[in-house]
């Protein structure tokens, strides 16, 4: 009877751990900590890529509006917004100037914003006055 004893109470002891639930509330804390981290990183990721696609956008209307107006230091003036890093493309079709400016999120790599802006040139002014015979402009 002994021996039967034995097996029976280590079999109670083995159903006794395997039922035992006291570490589950840690295992559970560590996957909520976890969830908690990957969405805060996730967001602040998201941030950072709603300010760069701002600040493309912004850099791209700015060059294309003093482009359109003939300023030279327009693609230094776009690059001071949006960062030395980025990439400004300016071209003419047309008559009108096309801008495109991308450029890295920080926050997230391997994902680039870009925005795209039009302006119309404006005109130089020289065929609209009238100038007296024997006179260059």
């Amino acid at each position: 009877m002994g021996a039967r004893r034995r097996g029976v109470a280590r079999r109670g002891v083995l159903r006794r751990v395997l039922d035992d639930d006291a570490g589950m509330v840690t295992v559970e804390a560590a996957y909520a900590i976890a969830a908690i981290v990957a969405v805060l990183i996730l967001g602040v990721g998201a941030i950072g890529a709603v300010i760069a696609e701002i600040r493309c956008t912004d850099a791209a209307r700015e060059v294309a509006r003093l482009t359109a107006a003939g300023d030279a230091g327009a693609r230094a003036a776009g690059a001071r917004l949006v960062g030395a890093d980025a990439t400004i493309a300016v071209s003419e079709q047309g008559g009108k100037v096309v801008v495109s400016v991308s450029d890295r999120v920080l926050s997230l790599p391997g994902l680039t914003m870009s925005a795209r802006a039009v302006a119309a040139k404006e005109p130089d002014g020289f065929d609209q006055v009238d100038i007296a015979p024997g006179v260059t402009p």
